[in-house]
């Protein structure tokens, strides 16, 4: 079975968030990663178009009930039927995160996945502070590939740190 890697971000996303969401995939595929987006448009489909472009697998969690509202480089549409609920089902589909740009529902899965221990490395995305201090809890990256390595590596520490399936995170 394939390492997962989920790519979080905005369905309306900027050229840059556009460019550096293809790279990010790019980069994954070579490296014969799974990639897991929401589905849709915008960094999502960035994404998987640079899994796909690179020899990968993708996968995406989408909104609605019909598989054919999955962008045309999704492999395997996973149909959930919640809306934005499935915003933790995509994050919890990747054993990391690379958040790039975003919006609201971007945020939501940053949060799902920092409280539920998944690490996120951050790529031009949000940022955040707790009772007026930084919050140093997302991991930043410079570019694609510094993101796609962190998350590598995170992904690995994640796994040596409960190997077992079905582990909390």
């Amino acid at each position: 079975m394939s390492l997962q890697i989920s790519v979080i971000g905005s369905g309306d996303a900027t050229p840059e968030a556009i460019r550096l969401a293809e790279e990010v995939g790019r980069e994954l595929g070579r490296r014969g990663v799974t990639v897991v987006t929401g589905g849709l448009f915008g960094v999502m489909e960035a994404a998987s178009r640079g899994a796909k472009e690179a020899g990968g697998i993708t996968i995406g969690i989408i909104p609605g009930s019909n598989p054919a509202e999955a962008n045309p480089y999704v492999d395997i549409p996973i149909c959930t039927g919640i809306g934005y609920a499935r915003n933790v089902i995509v994050v919890r589909s990747g054993r990391a995160v690379i958040a790039i740009a975003g919006a609201f529902g971007t945020l939501s899965e940053i949060a799902h996945a920092l409280g539920d221990d998944i690490p996120v490395i951050g790529l031009n995305t949000w940022a955040f502070s707790r009772n007026g201090q930084k919050d140093e809890n997302m991991i930043l990256a410079m570019n694609p590939a510094d993101a796609v390595e962190k998350a590598l590596d995170a992904a690995r520490k994640r796994d040596q740190a409960s190997p077992v399936s079905g582990a909390k995170g």
